[in-house]
């Protein structure tokens, strides 16, 4: 284990605990987790989770301004963005974009190696299963970002692939982190939806 895995590690873990518990400061440790992940990444030949990083680095930033700055209407009583329900429509087009992604950069991530042999020495590991948790990833992030409540169920599924996935390639302390994650993101729904709920019985 190195030292970018598990200072990568530990980043990852606060930033979730503090996403699960509707934390503003989630974003900017997140920030520091997406680039140490990205190293790691690179390292071990997980080309599609290393380009995610570079998108998690915008949307870590985007998210931070997005909970900091909700409308007047989608205030809670701390004045950051509400927590809320992803309508009927959402759901429909996540799953559409989940399979249509997974496929396409599937496909993607299987020729990096030919198309560029000087930068991509080796072949993807695991392209389609890898390339499920980077199109998934995305689509929950946007989700993240408008705080949805469905977002932890879809990071619950993702964070169970990724710990088979991690624990394959080699890289158990990131394997160990993911299933943490997987409890973490239970807990963040189980909170999420409460919170949702004090909405009904006070002000805010």
């Amino acid at each position: 284990m190195s030292y970018i895995e598990f200072t990568g590690v530990l980043f990852g873990l606060i930033a979730v605990w503090l996403s699960a518990k509707a934390h503003l400061l989630s974003w900017p440790v997140g920030i520091v987790n997406v680039i140490l992940a990205g190293i790691l990444y690179y390292q071990v030949q997980l080309y599609p989770d290393m380009f995610l990083q570079c998108f998690f680095f915008v949307t870590n930033i985007i998210g931070w301004w997005r909970w900091a700055n909700p409308k007047p209407a989608e205030a809670d009583k701390k004045q950051q963005l509400k927590v809320s329900y992803m309508s009927r429509k959402q759901l429909v087009l996540a799953v559409i974009i989940a399979t249509l992604g997974t496929y396409l950069l599937g496909q993607f991530a299987s020729n990096l190696h030919h198309w560029f042999p000087a930068v991509f020495a080796q072949p993807s590991a695991f392209p389609y299963i890898d390339s499920f948790i980077t199109v998934m990833s995305v689509l929950t992030t946007f989700y993240m970002i408008e705080k949805k409540i469905e977002s932890w169920i879809i990071w619950i599924i993702v964070d169970i692939v990724a710990t088979f996935l991690y624990y394959i390639k080699g890289v158990k302390f990131y394997s160990l982190e993911y299933l943490i994650f997987t409890i973490i993101a239970a807990y963040g729904l189980m909170h999420w939806a409460k919170e949702y709920k004090s909405y009904a019985s006070k002000p805010v």
